[in-house]
């Protein structure tokens, strides 16, 4: 089976076979994504065209209203996003935060527009008197760009990760091109069809693209936003685009958070505050195994409390069941695909060139 893309109106596939996505449970063929042939140039002009168009002729009040309608109608949906979802190796724990979570940025956003007129456009401050008898007046009117929001995400949150950047773009009136992470694109698919079948959305207003980039950015312009969320090195590359140089087209990045948590010099194993840190960083590790962007990446604890701290850790998350997580008693899933398994493991050889596992084994 061949992931769809949703471009120009209609449900199309990408020619050859493309990337093959696999059950990161299971390790069965889920389907294949590409978007090799497909008119790039043409989904943006479709865009800018018909979802702009449409999109900017209505208020903040009813984009904002149009938002809540389509919050509602996927959370009646909810369950079948589940059961997709556990395919990534999440847990239903781990889902939550990106499905729920995700139609939760729909219901946020929607309660915005009662900060803005009833109106296609806002003003932005008073107006400024330029004459002496006040007969010649400005007044900065803010409208929606002109433009389409190129959304290329990260494989950890599929749903999350769509919608919390469309529900802005969309109050703000401007349509969406959604380029998702291939790894996970079968569960951004899987909404992306629910939200084009509720007619809720103006047409045009969301295109998904379930494969490559290709050559979008080529045909970006100052009007459009580019915004990437993924890693440090591959979001350089992408702003470093020479049309986005050429155009000075917005490039928002969201790229490798480096979170920590630190145990204070007087926290010992009797007191309340060691458990909290025990039980934070065993979630910290386990939630979404570990594949949160916001995830702890480094741990500082006290030279003396070290050996404590890791005995600890280690019967905490000894305590973890790890499995399919169909399974309602596991805890913790697989990582989402053999690439992020790849990379885990080498990067822990890095480590191992300075430190020791003090908990499992490779």
């Amino acid at each position: 089976m061949k992931l769809e893309n949703y471009i120009q109106g209609a449900w199309v596939t990408g020619d050859g076979d493309g990337q093959l996505l696999i059950d990161a449970v299971t390790g069965e063929t889920i389907a294949t994504a590409t978007t090799k042939g497909l008119d790039f140039a043409g989904v943006l002009e479709y865009g800018r065209t018909v979802g702009n168009a449409a999109l900017r002729k209505l208020t903040f009040h009813e984009r904002g209203r149009m938002l809540k309608a389509l919050a509602m109608y996927l959370m009646e949906r909810k369950d079948q996003f589940y059961q997709i979802s556990y395919r990534s190796g999440a847990t239903r724990a781990d889902s939550w935060i990106d499905i729920e979570g995700g139609i939760g940025n729909l219901f946020a956003n929607a309660s915005l527009r009662r900060k803005f007129p009833d109106l296609p456009y806002c003003t932005d401050g008073d107006p400024i008197g330029l004459s002496k008898s006040g007969s010649f007046m400005a007044h900065h009117l803010l409208v929606p760009k002109e433009g389409v929001a190129v959304h290329i995400n990260a494989y950890n949150f599929p749903v999350w990760g769509m919608l919390e950047k469309c529900a802005v773009n969309w109050l703000a009136g401007v349509p969406a091109v959604v380029k998702p992470a291939q790894v996970t694109s079968y569960i951004t698919e899987a909404v992306v069809k629910e939200i084009i079948a509720s007619g809720i959305l103006p047409e045009g207003a969301l295109q998904l693209l379930c494969g490559g980039a290709g050559d979008i950015l080529d045909h970006v312009n100052a009007q459009d936003v580019v915004t990437f969320t993924g890693s440090k090195k591959t979001g350089l590359m992408l702003k470093g685009h020479p049309n986005i140089l050429e155009q000075s087209v917005p490039f928002n990045m969201e790229a490798d958070s480096l979170n920590c948590i630190v145990l204070g010099e007087d926290v010992t194993p009797d007191k309340p505050e060691w458990d909290i840190f025990i039980k934070e960083v065993r979630k910290e590790i386990t939630v979404k195994a570990g594949q949160k962007c916001t995830a702890v990446r480094r741990i500082f604890v006290p030279e003396h409390l070290m050996e404590d701290a890791y005995i600890a850790l280690g019967k905490a998350l000894g305590q973890t069941t790890i499995g399919n997580p169909l399974n309602e008693k596991v805890r913790m899933g697989a990582l989402a695909g053999k690439e992020q398994r790849d990379g885990v493991k080498e990067n822990i050889q890095k480590l191992l060139a300075s430190s020791q596992i003090v908990y499992g084994s490779m």
